[in-house]
């Protein structure tokens, strides 16, 4: 593979109940388990920053596809829920629904889009066979 960029973090203190700070220091948050796993919430945690991150590399992915295709994507958004729950195995899983909204197209359309952007997207291709992952335009 070909390096076009590569991000930098360090986590310290207590995992999921520490600090994150990124090489270049755009990052720098605190971190807490979430009051749903049993811990105190109030702060960032690794399943929002992947639903951050997911949700703005598909959307990228998304204008990529349509702009090949000269589709007009209006006023378009792609939410990411990224839920963490027991494998059953004393480990974890984690599952991500990317909920595409694309308001000025019809909704076949705009379905055959988002598809064609999740062969494409990076995260979709670390994450395909890995984990269960529903993409779904919905309406606004």
């Amino acid at each position: 593979m070909t390096t076009l960029y590569t991000a930098e973090a360090l986590a310290t203190g207590g995992g999921r109940d520490g600090h994150v700070r990124t090489g270049d220091g755009i990052l720098d948050l605190d971190l807490a388990v979430p009051e749903g796993m049993g811990g105190k919430g109030g702060a960032a945690n690794p399943e929002l920053l992947f639903a951050a991150g997911y949700s703005a590399c598909f959307h990228g992915a998304l204008q990529a596809v349509a702009r090949a295709e000269k589709a007009q994507l209006g006023d378009s958004s792609v939410g990411a829920k990224v839920s963490i729950g027991p494998n059953g195995e004393g480990g974890f899983l984690l599952s991500v629904k990317l909920e595409v909204v694309i308001p000025d197209l019809p909704h076949d359309e705009a379905q055959a889009l988002a598809d064609k952007a999740h062969q494409v997207c990076p995260y979709s291709n670390a994450t395909r066979g890995n984990i269960e992952v529903e993409v779904t335009v919905v309406d606004d």
